[in-house]
């Protein structure tokens, strides 16, 4: 006998569309106003949802926050994975250097955001965990990534171990979109993120050893 089609799969695509609907709305709020500075209703105002949209899919503004920064930073670890997998054991560095800046989110709506939720980290532990972990897992991708590498092509000594070389990326990214964040000069951020990061993988000639 034929059964009754369900709608849990309509219900369950609408939800996560008003979900994404309400994370692209509450970015574009967040980095024009400042995360202290936005209410819900803004947000829901923002999507053209109303409040019990917002509350079917989040609890809090701290919770969309999270879900957002979550959603950015995934992206960003997985571009980087990504664009260093191309080359198998073999690494070149260079090459990689070139994929990496190419295809890394560097916006600025993107750095007004990341810097609110530092700020809100630095005054609560357990926001500073989530933004650690982050953190770490971005460490990770690349150390792992050089360290499967360093029978092909060795980092310079001065950088010591794998974890010390990825610590050292993660830096001068954050050194880079500092300033990206002051002039606005996306071009110029890839092009001196390249040539940082060259610099500390290889001899500085830009040819890996």
């Amino acid at each position: 006998m034929a059964t009754e089609p369900t709608t849990t799969g309509r219900v369950t695509k609408r939800r996560a569309r008003t979900r994404a609907n309400l994370l692209d709305a509450a970015f574009a709020v967040f980095a024009a106003k400042g995360f202290g500075r936005v209410s819900i209703e803004e947000v829901c105002e923002a999507a053209g949802y109303s409040r019990g949209a917002f509350y079917s899919n989040f609890s809090t503004l701290d919770e969309l926050f999270f879900a957002l920064y979550r959603q950015r930073a995934e992206l960003i670890a997985a571009q980087v994975a990504g664009a260093l997998a191309q080359d198998g054991p073999d690494l070149d560095v260079v090459q990689s250097v070139d994929r990496v800046t190419e295809v890394l989110l560097l916006d600025v709506d993107w750095l007004l955001v990341k810097t609110d939720f530092l700020v809100h980290a630095a005054r609560d532990p357990a926001v500073a965990q989530t933004l650690l972990e982050h953190r770490a897992t971005l460490r990770r991708t690349v150390a792992d990534r050089l360290a499967r590498a360093r029978g092909h092509t060795e980092l310079p000594a001065a950088l010591g171990d794998a974890d010390s070389a990825a610590h050292a990326v993660v830096a001068a990214y954050d050194g880079v979109t500092t300033q990206l964040l002051l002039d606005k000069d996306v071009d110029g951020a890839r092009a001196w993120l390249r040539q940082l990061l060259t610099a500390l993988l290889t001899d500085g000639s830009g040819n890996a050893h």
